[in-house]
């Protein structure tokens, strides 16, 4: 078993990559293989919706998105973080999340029955709007969300602030063992 987490924020080592990876250290405690993505610095158009990906399991944009579909398919669990940007996720988030969701779902809906979920970081208010928003992606694409003692929620601007919000810490550790219960008990 594996599980992709992806951070969507274009800031290196900060509060999104940490709070991912921190579900990420939960999951591995439990013996499943993770893998973590940064899309900083990576190059993920926005989807332009030719509808080619309606005859092959491949998106006609050549960018950085289709080894990171080719992982997320293989995978059995995903979960995505996204910093709040203006009340919603990430431009980056939302290209990735966007393509896959159309080239998974015209291709036999290959994201069907994944493990996972959402997380949402900010400085101060927007992570309900972000994390309904990335939620949406979720439950659209037959996925199975995982809960946690609280909405996977985090606080922090400045990198590392994220670690001060032990309540967001300690969402973003039983989220992780929570993926890998459920995981456990399907596969």
């Amino acid at each position: 078993m594996k599980v992709i987490g992806i951070s969507g924020s274009p800031r290196k080592a900060g509060n999104t990559e940490t709070a991912v990876r921190l579900a990420l250290e939960e999951v591995e405690k439990q013996g499943i293989d993770t893998e973590f993505i940064s899309l900083s610095g990576m190059k993920i158009a926005p989807c332009r919706a030719c509808m080619r990906c309606k005859t092959q399991p491949k998106c006609a944009i050549e960018d950085d998105f289709q080894p990171i579909f080719e992982k997320i398919v293989e995978a059995e669990g995903f979960i995505v973080g996204s910093p709040v940007y203006f009340g919603s996720a990430t431009p980056e988030t939302m290209a990735l999340l966007d393509r896959l969701g159309y080239v998974a779902r015209n291709n036999g809906n290959l994201l069907r029955r994944k493990v996972g979920g959402p997380i949402a970081v900010a400085r101060r208010a927007g992570q309900n709007f972000t994390y309904a928003q990335l939620m949406f992606f979720y439950i659209l694409n037959e996925m199975i969300v995982v809960g946690s003692t609280y909405w996977n929620i985090a606080f922090g601007r400045e990198k590392g602030e994220m670690t001060c919000d032990a309540e967001g810490v300690e969402t973003m550790r039983n989220f992780g063992q929570n993926v890998a219960w459920v995981l456990k008990k399907l596969y």
